[in-house]
């Protein structure tokens, strides 16, 4: 693949991804890392659209919102490879995740600890944003995202057994939560691939060509499952902290979580009826 005359000019971020800069066309630095960020963006618009029809925006359309602002600034960074759009899309995870920390770590508190809550992640969001910007230090966004996903995926776990009384809503539920969880887990694995097995990544696409070669396109993988965990904790915390749980709830939520949920949950049923 041959690469274009870059329209952006030369990339000024500190992080370049494996895939090749302006190999597609000169208009996109990395083709596509930016066309997969828009599943971040198309899982947020059908929580907008869920939450519409059940006449239920305002605050509660805030995470759905972050996780659209996440697919923005990811698209914007992996076009255009500049310093600040890179700053954007680290931003944005932020912005994601703070209001769902909010969220699960305030639900059913006293307006105090509310209170106080928000004033904490507040200041924290801001330290954290004002170091990695000024001072350009990616060790804090990256454990300070981390520990907000960590926090998010134990608290969120261990509220719906306490939340959910039916027992076949409740098993849908955490069977669907613990994917997302796996899909996470498994985008950052892909991420890991990405980074330190670029030359290899690099030789194999070269052979087969595209399109075949655009599968091993990593990071680009990393985003479609981070999407779809994203998705699911955005979605899980809503139903809960809203209290509207029921038995076809998982069937509302965006795809592939329905054929999760029936997957699943049809081959954990079997095998309980065969004890």
């Amino acid at each position: 693949m041959g690469s274009h005359a870059p329209f952006w000019g030369a990339p000024t971020s500190y992080l370049n991804f494996c895939e090749e800069d302006y190999a597609i066309t000169r208009y996109v630095a990395e083709f596509i890392n930016t066309l997969s960020s828009f599943v971040y963006i198309l899982y947020g618009l059908y929580g907008l659209h869920q939450l519409h029809q059940r006449q239920q925006s305002g605050p509660r359309s805030i995470p759905y919102c972050g996780l659209i602002g996440v697919g923005v600034c990811s698209a914007g960074y992996h076009m255009t490879l500049k310093y600040h759009t890179q700053m954007s899309d680290e931003l944005s995870m932020h912005l994601l995740t703070t209001p769902l920390l909010y969220r699960i770590l305030t639900f059913q508190s006293t307006p105090q600890y509310t209170k106080i809550t928000g004033i904490i992640l507040s200041i924290l969001f801001t330290i954290v944003m004002v170091v990695h910007m000024v001072m350009d230090e990616f060790l804090l966004h990256a454990v300070s995202f981390g520990a907000a996903v960590l926090v998010i995926t134990i608290r969120t776990l261990r509220i719906i057994p306490r939340e959910i009384k039916d027992q076949r809503a409740r098993g849908r539920v955490s069977r669907v939560a613990l994917f997302g969880v796996a899909s996470f887990a498994f985008g950052y694995f892909v991420w890991l691939i990405d980074e330190f097995a670029c030359g290899v990544l690099t030789g194999v696409r070269g052979v087969v060509g595209l399109p075949v070669g655009f599968l091993f396109e990593l990071h680009g993988w990393w985003h479609v499952f981070t999407a779809i965990g994203g998705y699911i904790a955005v979605a899980i915390i809503d139903l809960i902290s809203s209290g509207e749980v029921a038995r076809d709830s998982v069937e509302k939520l965006a795809w592939p979580l329905p054929v999760v949920g029936r997957v699943l949950g049809d081959g954990i049923d079997g095998n309980e009826k065969r004890k």
